[in-house]
């Protein structure tokens, strides 16, 4: 019960100068060093040239900034945007060119600063074009949090991605303790594009998890454009487990591998589209008390009920949750629509007990089968070599 592209031809941003090759040349200004102040004609006449790759008002977007020196040695060079943040880079060897180590953003607005070993020092401008479409995404889970050890990182994009490969490269995942894990791209229940990082095996309790998405300025395809990075940081919580037996009906709550406690239940009834998922879910939600509709989820007109303590297992539409008029069934039969029920007194201590993230693993017979990995987070249902075998770098 619930609540509720083809690949186009990337047309780069670009606009043509009358610049030669597209070069910002710029003539630095040498500083007197002699004691009375004054410069020479000779030391005019060692003006520098610096030529900056990008130029104008609107240049081309998704390209490192690279700085070239003719003559001398490059000492320092900085790109910063309108809003002060710089692009990181570096001088190359032999001192002639500074190349930065992230692409300049689309619609944005770029000063450069140089300075030579020789004591020349030049400044200039450019901006990039606007871009067609900007790509947002969505991060689970948020910062600052404590989730179980089953929950995927997992990010969710506005517009379609095609540049898969290219976008992964740009996720970096940091452990406390160097836990394996891959990213796998998948599509959401609702059909959008999503990349989720899944440990190989549960998260050890207490591993703290930090992603830095390092997507401005990258292209997503299709003149999709990502104007800003992300980030998000959280930590594993309390090792737990719901090991729900549909032959047993019941669930049952463990820690650190021992039982807490194990609660009658009526799981969803063997046979049909009332059937309850089998395999591993991870619990999404916690959604407390809400109103559940049949229609919603395919079934006719045949409930339409306010529903407590409701724990969110997949996007179809599974939860646990108190199922008061299903009490003479608890123990003994399946007869749900697809939902695991409990009585209102164990629903309410498993829902206070359980964290968002903790899963559920669901044992037994009389299930429609396993989720697929974008219902929720089923990605638990599939082997470690498939999962790898999905992110676009493998």
């Amino acid at each position: 019960m619930t609540p509720q592209s083809s690949p186009s031809r990337r047309r780069p941003l670009r606009t043509r100068h009358a610049a030669a090759a597209g070069l910002a040349v710029l003539t630095a200004a040498l500083t007197a060093c002699s004691g009375g102040g004054e410069s020479s004609s000779a030391e005019a006449a060692e003006k520098p040239q610096i030529k900056v790759n990008l130029s104008g008002q609107k240049a081309e977007a998704g390209k490192p900034v690279k700085v070239s020196l003719a003559d001398g040695r490059l000492k320092k060079v900085t790109v910063a945007d309108d809003k002060g943040a710089a692009l990181p880079g570096k001088v190359s060897a032999n001192g002639t060119t500074w190349t930065s180590e992230r692409k300049a953003a689309p619609g944005t607005a770029y000063q450069v600063e140089a300075t030579t070993s020789e004591g020349g020092s030049a400044k200039s401008s450019f901006k990039t074009a606007a871009p067609e479409k900007v790509n947002k995404v969505t991060l689970a889970p948020g910062k600052n949090t404590t989730v179980g050890i089953a929950q995927p990182l997992s990010i969710t994009f506005d517009n379609p991605v095609r540049n898969k490969a290219e976008v992964e490269k740009h996720l970096k995942v940091t452990t406390s303790n160097d836990t394996e894990g891959s990213w796998g791209w998948i599509k959401n229940y609702d059909g959008k594009d999503r990349v989720d990082w899944r440990p190989k095996e549960y998260w050890k309790s207490g591993t703290k998890v930090k992603l830095d998405a390092r997507l401005n300025g990258i292209d997503s395809g299709g003149d999709d454009w990502f104007v800003r990075d992300y980030a998000t940081n959280f930590t594993i919580g309390r090792s737990q487990v719901v090991k729900v037996n549909l032959d047993s009906k019941t669930a049952t709550l463990t820690r650190d591998g021992r039982t807490v406690k194990s609660l009658p239940m009526s799981a969803g009834t063997p046979g049909g589209d009332k059937a309850s998922w089998g395999g591993t879910s991870v619990l999404m939600s916690k959604e407390g008390t809400i109103n559940m509709r049949s229609e919603t989820v395919g079934l006719g007109d045949a409930y339409d009920k306010m529903v407590d303590y409701s724990m969110r297992l997949t996007w179809s539409g599974m939860y646990a949750h108190a199922a008061p008029w299903n009490a003479s069934y608890f123990g003994n039969t399946n007869h749900s629509s697809g939902c695991v029920g409990m009585s209102d007194g164990d629903a309410g201590w498993l829902y206070h007990q359980a964290q968002i993230g903790d899963p559920f693993e669901v044992t037994g017979s009389g299930s429609k089968g396993n989720p697929d990995p974008g219902n929720g987070y089923g990605e638990w249902n599939i082997s470690w070599s498939d999962w790898q075998a999905k992110s676009a770098l493998k």
